[in-house]
């Protein structure tokens, strides 16, 4: 059975920091791309950062030079660090994991982050 289990939401204020995690159970870790999705209120859900199975890291423009992903393949985590977040930040975070090439994709059941004051 395949688990992503997100961890690590809550408030936060402004210019703070959050650090998510997830752990996956069930798939073979590092043979996937792995990601994290944000859907704020009434908005659609849209990529915040994918790692790539050799460590390349890619980023949406709203979080460049902000948040960090990384992942741990002995451990089966990937994570994201989240530095001087704002309001705009406030959204369920998803963490995806995505077997390339296979069409094999799964999702999360998410983690709030609320930041504000």
């Amino acid at each position: 059975q395949v688990q992503l289990v997100e961890s690590g939401g809550g408030l936060v204020q402004p210019g703070g920091s959050l650090r998510l995690s997830c752990a996956a159970s069930g798939i073979g870790f590092s043979m996937y791309r792995m990601g994290w999705y944000r859907q704020a209120p009434g908005k659609q859900r849209e990529l915040v950062a994918v790692i790539s199975r050799d460590g390349t890291a890619n980023y949406a423009d709203s979080v460049k030079g902000r948040f960090t992903i990384s992942r741990d393949n002995a451990k089966n985590t990937v994570g994201l660090q989240m530095n001087s977040l704002k309001p705009e930040d406030t959204a369920v975070y998803y963490c995806n994991g995505n077997r390339v090439g296979y069409g094999i994709n799964y999702w999360g059941e998410g983690t709030l982050v609320t930041v504000s004051s």
